[in-house]
């Protein structure tokens, strides 16, 4: 698959000259003219990196840096600013908005090829990640898990699913269902920043499976917190007549159509308050048992292991 990416630059020749040296090594190319369709692009395209210039209509480099740096599912895109020659403030600027590196106009061709490869190489390197949120994925979870359990302090893991995905994926399609999970993943981090802690931890095991890693004392309000922000959200992810009803109109696993409600949440916690955790495969155990029986429940709920 061909690296996806961005470049903004309101000059139409720099545009075509960044081209003709990107498709040396065939990338594809999004051309914007400004920053506030960059930023469109950014959101709408998924690129692998954006290339800025600094000085640019409607919104400038550095504010779409910050932009993108200042969203957790976005900030570890690698952004590449480019800047005037002497231009010493534009290149500080870009740095001190989060740029992961600055280019020169005028460039050569072979440099800003070097650039581009260093900062993808790195990012690979750095990121080992869900590619639709950006959270860390399951190498990452099962390393923090591994460290807690090493730690003999009290934790929880809250393993946190949505009910009734499926059958919203099935009738209002993928890419519907992914900008839910994107959602589901802002309020995850939402929760944490405002009831967490900062040793806190937050991952994505794959399509609408989260985990946050917490203390104990702070996981009821974290998730009675994502509970109420998501149960908030989640009409808007319908259509009007949907919305109104309350549910849809689906096919069960059996395949018996029947009325299906809005999604929800449900939250499995495994804390080692009453018992001694000793490997990782213990957490997944005990979290997928506690998924299920919060699942079992007609609405979002969470259900926290107090068994000795």
């Amino acid at each position: 698959m061909a690296i996806k990416i961005v470049i903004a630059d309101d000059d139409p020749d720099i545009r075509d000259v960044i081209k003709l040296t990107l498709s040396e090594e065939n990338y594809e190319v999004i051309e914007t003219a400004n920053g506030e369709d960059a930023l469109k692009a950014v959101l709408t395209k998924q690129p692998d990196i954006v290339l800025l210039d600094y000085h640019m209509p409607k919104m400038d480099g550095r504010e779409v840096c910050k932009k993108i740096k200042g969203d957790i599912l976005l900030s570890h895109l690698p952004v590449i600013m480019v800047t005037g020659s002497g231009d010493v403030d534009s290149k500080v600027g870009g740095i001190d908005a989060g740029a992961d590196d600055y280019i020169v106009k005028p460039f050569e061709p072979k440099e800003l090829l070097a650039r581009i490869r260093m900062v993808i190489r790195r990012a690979v390197r750095d990121l080992e990640a869900n590619p639709l949120t950006r959270l860390p994925g399951n190498v990452s979870i099962l390393n923090e898990f591994s460290r807690r359990i090493e730690s003999k302090a009290l934790f929880a893991v809250c393993y946190i699913d949505l009910d009734k995905f499926k059958a919203y994926n099935d009738k209002y399609g993928f890419e519907h269902g992914d900008e839910v999970i994107k959602e589901t993943a802002r309020t995850l981090i939402r929760a944490v920043k405002e009831e967490g802690g900062p040793d806190d931890f937050i991952g994505h095991i794959g399509g609408d499976d989260f985990v946050v890693v917490t203390a104990l004392e702070t996981s009821d309000k974290i998730c009675e917190k994502i509970i109420a922000d998501f149960d908030k959200i989640s009409p808007s992810f319908y259509n009007e007549t949907d919305r109104k009803n309350g549910y849809i109109i689906g096919h069960d696993r059996q395949g018996t159509e029947r009325k299906i409600p809005l999604v929800s949440i449900s939250i499995g916690v495994v804390t080692n308050e009453f018992r001694k955790i000793e490997h990782v495969a213990q957490i997944g155990e005990i979290g997928a048992e506690l998924k299920s029986y919060a699942k079992g429940v007609e609405k979002s709920n969470y259900v926290k292991d107090k068994r000795k």
